[in-house]
């Protein structure tokens, strides 16, 4: 049975979930096996855990399976996006009581040093965002 995953409820990724997903999002649709040999290449892990970690995400709704063939397929469920902002949302609530620009300025604060073109990056997004407001 798939979990149906509905716009703001994304599942939240364990750590392995999340690293599984990086695959499936790099490299597209894999089997078991091909995820089971990049995840292995990453930390060390058997091909059983593997499957499992699938099983499960794929009963989370994180990932669709394409069994019609012998060697099932698997697909990530969510976008990168999708995740991102859905982990970025969860932080924003429960570590900074809403407030993005607390986010933003802790993130700021503790980065060693942005380079001139995040910044110039920062400084496009701020514009875009001052643009629809």
């Amino acid at each position: 049975m798939t979990m149906a995953i509905t716009h703001g409820e994304i599942p939240q990724p364990t750590k392995t979930e999340l690293n599984i997903l990086r695959i499936l999002w790099r490299e597209g649709a894999s089997t078991v096996r091909d995820v089971h040999e990049a995840l292995n290449r990453e930390e060390p892990s058997g091909y059983t855990t593997a499957l499992k970690m699938l099983q499960v995400m794929h009963q989370k709704g994180l990932v669709s399976r394409d069994d019609s063939q012998r060697a099932h397929v698997y697909s990530a469920a969510v976008s990168k996006e999708e995740t991102q902002t859905s982990f970025v949302n969860d932080i924003v609530n429960r570590l900074f009581d809403g407030s993005t620009s607390e986010l933003v300025m802790q993130a700021l604060g503790s980065s060693p040093s942005a380079d001139r073109e995040q910044l110039a990056r920062i400084e496009a997004l701020l514009s875009e965002i001052e643009n629809k407001s």
